[in-house]
């Protein structure tokens, strides 16, 4: 009885509990960061990218699919566990970074210009501070989101790791993340893939979930759409041009 005990999976609402518990320390951490002395990873190829604001959808529009692709498409309840437990490896290991080697993103003071990509940037400095940047955890939780779909449906995780190096070349753009940053969130999403979800059979998985995850991945699509259309009629009532 107690060997049973000991080797029957935990309930996947632990690592689902802590994963939640752990987002306010991102904010936490930023906040500790004025005083410090920050470091700024960056390489001439960061020096050549120039600013580009229009990046800025591709940033937020993609980043917000990743988020919810895994919620409608992993439905098995071990790969969601082993989905959670990857997500935490890569924020406890991505929070203990900015601890011990804390970074600034170099961005400008003032985003100079007009239109919709514009106002997206500056809304977009004005929610996250320059704080926070290696290893792009932006990146590394676009890739798990993308590596566990994978194991769903490869048709729909090869579609989501392109929106996930989108993601990556679109932090560079917005002045949000190095080429560092970035490779380094790849790495960190790719040891977590190895270490909990490579293994996961794809047998597990329902013929049905295989079929209807590209469905649901377009319905998302569509969505986020609808989203970016809700910020445009923001932008425009604000007084956008």
């Amino acid at each position: 009885m107690v060997a049973q005990s000991l080797t029957r999976p935990y309930p996947v609402s632990i690592p689902m509990v802590a994963l939640v518990s752990l987002v306010p320390f991102y904010i936490f951490i930023a906040a500790m960061m004025p005083g410090r002395t920050l470091h700024v990873p960056e390489l001439p190829f960061d020096r050549a990218v120039p600013l580009q604001p229009a990046w800025t959808l591709v940033y937020a529009s993609l980043y917000l699919f990743a988020i919810l692709l895994p919620l409608f498409v992993v439905h098995q309840e071990e790969q969601i566990r082993r989905t959670a437990l990857a997500y935490l490896m890569v924020w406890v290991s991505a929070y203990v970074c900015f601890l011990l080697y804390p970074t600034a993103a170099l961005r400008p003071a003032r985003v100079i210009g007009e239109g919709f990509g514009v106002w997206s940037l500056q809304f977009l400095y004005s929610m996250d501070p320059p704080y926070n940047c290696f290893p792009s955890l932006h990146v590394a939780h676009s890739f798990v989101s993308a590596l566990t779909c994978y194991r769903v449906h490869r048709g729909v995780g090869i579609a989501a790791a392109i929106g996930a190096s989108l993601i990556g070349v679109s932090t560079l753009f917005t002045k949000q993340h190095y080429v560092l940053d970035v490779f380094a969130g790849i790495l960190l999403a790719y040891v977590a893939y190895v270490v909990f979800l490579r293994n996961y059979p794809r047998e597990e998985i329902p013929e049905h979930d295989r079929r209807l995850a590209p469905v649901l991945a377009l319905g998302i699509i569509g969505f986020i759409g609808l989203v970016v259309a809700g910020f445009w009629v923001a932008y425009r009532l604000g007084g956008g041009a």
